[in-house]
């Protein structure tokens, strides 16, 4: 998909497009709202903005449209979002950023299946990373080192990870690339 395109799709096309970059509807809107952008950049500042606005109850909803670090493929979009019709676009973000555990042995599974859990029944929500280019021994060493996180100063940390997962991906989104 190009930028031009995404300018012109009418507002629930857009937002659907939006939603495979960030799980949040209420974010997905508020950058649709803000078309037509003159650029990638100014697309990905406004996205950044209406992002820094949203409050945690947002911020939830994003992360729960992501699978768990080392729990295999992505369930489909709960939100019904249907992939683009671009090719490749249907190829799943999620196991692709999340490679760097796709060669990890059974004991490393055990441990990320084991802290995820810890971590979610701790904070509420699942463990989020930008995962894209870590192996698996970088993201466990993260989650090992947040698990013990105040929870107002952890769901700021997910939060911008979030933010930097849906950078890249509006990036895929546009250029049709699939890392």
């Amino acid at each position: 998909m190009r930028l031009e395109d995404l300018n012109t799709l009418d507002a629930a096309a857009a937002a659907r497009e939006l939603l495979r970059c960030c799980g949040s509807p209420r974010w997905a809107r508020q950058v649709t709202a803000m078309r037509p952008f003159a650029s990638v950049e100014a697309m990905v500042a406004a996205a950044d903005a209406c992002w820094g606005a949203l409050d945690p109850a947002d911020w939830l909803e994003a992360f729960a449209a992501h699978p768990k670090i080392g729990a295999g493929r992505a369930a489909p979009d709960p939100r019904g979002a249907k992939p683009s019709t671009e090719p490749g676009a249907a190829r799943d973000w999620s196991a692709e950023e999340q490679a760097g555990v796709a060669g990890a042995g059974a004991a490393t599974l055990l441990k990320f299946g084991n802290l995820n859990r810890e971590y979610e029944a701790r904070f509420g929500y699942i463990f989020i990373v930008c995962a894209t280019g870590k192996s698996a021994a970088e993201m466990l060493d993260l989650l090992e080192g947040r698990i013990g996180n105040d929870p107002e100063v952890e769901i700021r940390i997910a939060a911008d990870e979030q933010r930097k997962i849906t950078r890249l991906r509006l990036t895929k989104l546009l250029d049709g690339r699939q890392e």
